[in-house]
């Protein structure tokens, strides 16, 4: 019997539109993986943009609504509510990693950033069920439609894609999400604070996946990393790279300050 491609599993992952349908589709396409039930084939291109839910509303970075100071219900639900979409967002984005990139990169490549998505999934899940533990819910609210633009601006290159999503994007919230945690537990809202400690937990692995297999790439394409990486952000990234940084947590994900203070605003 033909195993179905793993490109084709990605694919159809990745243009399933129902938010909590895509979260269980990225689960089955990594348990799937991870089992042998899909073949190492590349045999369909990644959709250029993926599907997404009618609900919430898109909006442009600068026009997203104040969420005020998060210690009142309403403040917590709005910043529950952008993490879900941050971590629904992070679902394609490991998706799209592993189905544009995978043919070039190889297998281990492939399962690594599967299991990410994968663990995304999870995050917005959990997220999600907090969300309506309190009475809202996913797409309730607006969302701002900036985060796929880094997919965008470095669907041509590996290096570029690990540079920015992992690298950037993702350690930014190595450096963020110990402050959130701490005003929740101000709040009294414990339970999404725990929540947030597994989600960081994760993001360390994850960004340890990009800077693992950045370095492969310089390695096979003969360039030095750190001034590559710096070359790579200020060329497709156009947010900066500013801090106050967690240093240990970056330095745990091979992310080490020679990397990112000589570019720091």
């Amino acid at each position: 019997m033909t195993l179905p491609s793993v490109a084709g599993a990605i694919r159809a992952a990745l243009l399933t539109g129902d938010a909590r349908g895509k979260a269980m589709a990225a689960r089955a396409v990594a348990r799937d993986w991870r089992l042998g039930r899909l073949a190492e084939v590349f045999d369909v291109a990644m959709p250029d943009r993926p599907a997404r839910p009618e609900r919430p509303e898109l909006l442009p970075p600068k026009q997203m609504p104040k969420r005020g100071r998060g210690q009142s219900l309403r403040g917590r639900i709005a910043l529950i509510h952008a993490l879900a979409h941050i971590e629904f967002v992070a679902i394609d984005l490991a998706l799209d990693m592993a189905g544009r990139f995978g043919a070039e990169m190889g297998r281990g490549f492939v399962g690594d950033f599967l299991a990410t998505a994968a663990d995304e999934a999870m995050h917005f899940a959990l997220l999600d069920r907090r969300l309506r533990e309190l009475g809202a819910g996913y797409g309730t609210l607006p969302a701002h439609d900036g985060l796929w633009g880094a997919a965008e601006a470095t669907r041509h290159d590996v290096a570029a894609r690990l540079a920015v999503v992992p690298m950037v994007l993702e350690a930014r919230g190595l450096d963020i999400t110990p402050l959130t945690i701490e005003r929740f537990r101000a709040a009294g809202d414990s339970a999404t604070a725990r929540i947030l400690e597994r989600v960081l937990a994760d993001e360390i692995r994850h960004v340890g996946f990009g800077s693992r297999h950045f370095a492969a790439v310089c390695s096979r394409r003969r360039v030095e990393p750190e001034n590559h990486w710096r070359s790579l952000v200020q060329r497709h990234f156009r947010g900066g790279v500013s801090g106050p940084f967690n240093n240990s947590a970056r330095a745990a994900a091979g992310l080490p300050r020679t990397f990112y203070e000589p570019i720091a605003s």
